[in-house]
């Protein structure tokens, strides 16, 4: 039987398009097993001096722990991964390290078995799976956001999303009359048979309860499918008392690290639809642990998956394995991440992505592009 042979983590840097060409990092993760096999699996580490620190721990004090070992003992060696990190935190760096190794060590599984991820989670129970198209806005140009919007709902999109801005400028959730004619414009554009979700991300809006409640009982009419981080991510009181006094469904949970933290969100009755991302929530497997338990809630999630193919494929077989899923983060237009780094890029029709019967993640990377991007 084919074991692990060797490990590396590289940083990438590149300029992301949907973020007004700002460079953005991750860092990917790349596992040979003994007969030549690859497995790739990604951290979505946003800063250069996070890859480097996600590159330190992964190669320096968690490869060891798993040359030698089988990737068909993905959930043990999670444990093995998760055991190690005891004293400085499954948490912050330590969580995308092992994030981005669990996730390869899985699509080392899938081509071992020759089986879909999906399939390994249980089932496949969708052919495919819906996904939003999400750009960062620009609050001082709406009318160039709302021609983006037009032109996804063209390309086939039933979903699309916008959060953030561009600084020096207000960003969403600054200004209610910007925010509204945004919103009001997008309900437009996606008629009445079309949805729209908008990302306020009140870690740097800092929306306080009583304005949240307020801003978004004036959106109401306009139906968005959820509003997504209207107030700091750590204060579940503060959601929870936001969910129980506007109709308006409320999403949260981009920001959690481990299976007891989204244990704890859902407990607090903080949030209609739970946001997962894999490339930093202890990967796969720490997905699958959150994924259950949104289901027993009889909640949906979201994956959060707006950095490389790596993490779009994580996200597909999640959802197309609990129904429960309610959409995906995706980028409309051509990304580096996304179209050059695999040779297989994801492309949706009519707002969907197909599910892949490949062994594994479904994706094969580039290692050429992988150079070419690399972190100096």
């Amino acid at each position: 039987m084919s074991v692990i042979r060797s490990i590396s983590i590289t940083p990438l840097t590149y300029p992301e398009p949907h973020d007004h060409n700002r460079m953005r990092h991750i860092a990917v993760a790349r596992i040979e097993l003994s007969d030549g096999t690859l497995g790739w699996g990604e951290a979505i580490t946003m800063w250069p001096e996070c890859s480097m620190a996600v590159k330190t721990i992964g190669e320096n004090g968690l490869a060891p722990l798993l040359i030698g070992e089988s990737p068909l003992d993905a959930e043990r060696l999670w444990d093995k991964m998760v055991g190690h990190v005891w004293w400085y935190g499954r948490e912050g760096v330590a969580a995308m390290a092992i994030s981005a190794l669990d996730t390869a060590i899985w699509d080392l599984k899938g081509k071992m078995l020759g089986q879909p991820l999906c399939r390994l989670f249980g089932a496949r129970k969708r052919e495919a799976i819906p996904v939003m198209a999400c750009i960062h806005l620009n609050m001082d140009d709406i009318e160039w956001c709302l021609r983006e919007f037009e032109a996804f709902r063209d390309w086939g999109y039933t979903i699309v999303k916008g959060g953030w801005g561009v600084r020096p400028g207000p960003v969403l959730g600054e200004r209610r009359d910007l925010d509204m004619r945004l919103a009001t414009g997008i309900r437009e554009i996606m008629g009445a048979e079309g949805n729209f979700v908008l990302d306020i991300l009140a870690a740097r809006t800092r929306w306080d309860l009583p304005t949240a409640i307020r801003r978004i009982r004036e959106m109401e009419p306009l139906r968005p499918l959820w509003i997504e981080e209207p107030l700091p991510p750590w204060d579940y009181e503060a959601h929870a008392a936001l969910r129980a006094a506007v109709a308006v469904p409320i999403g949260t949970g981009e920001q959690e690290w481990t299976p007891e933290g989204y244990r704890r969100l859902i407990a607090a009755g903080a949030a209609d639809v739970i946001q997962v991302d894999p490339g930093r929530c202890l990967g796969v497997t720490g997905c699958l642990k959150a994924a259950s338990m949104v289901e027993l809630n009889h909640l949906r999630f979201s994956t959060h998956t707006w950095s490389s193919a790596v993490n779009t494929a994580v996200g597909v077989h999640l959802l197309a394995a609990f129904p429960c899923g309610a959409a995906m983060d995706f980028k409309p237009h051509p990304s580096p991440m996304q179209h050059e780094l695999v040779e297989d890029p994801w492309e949706q029709k009519g707002g969907l992505l197909e599910v892949r019967e490949t062994g594994g993640l479904g994706v094969a990377v580039r290692e050429e592009i992988v150079r070419k991007y690399t972190l100096s």
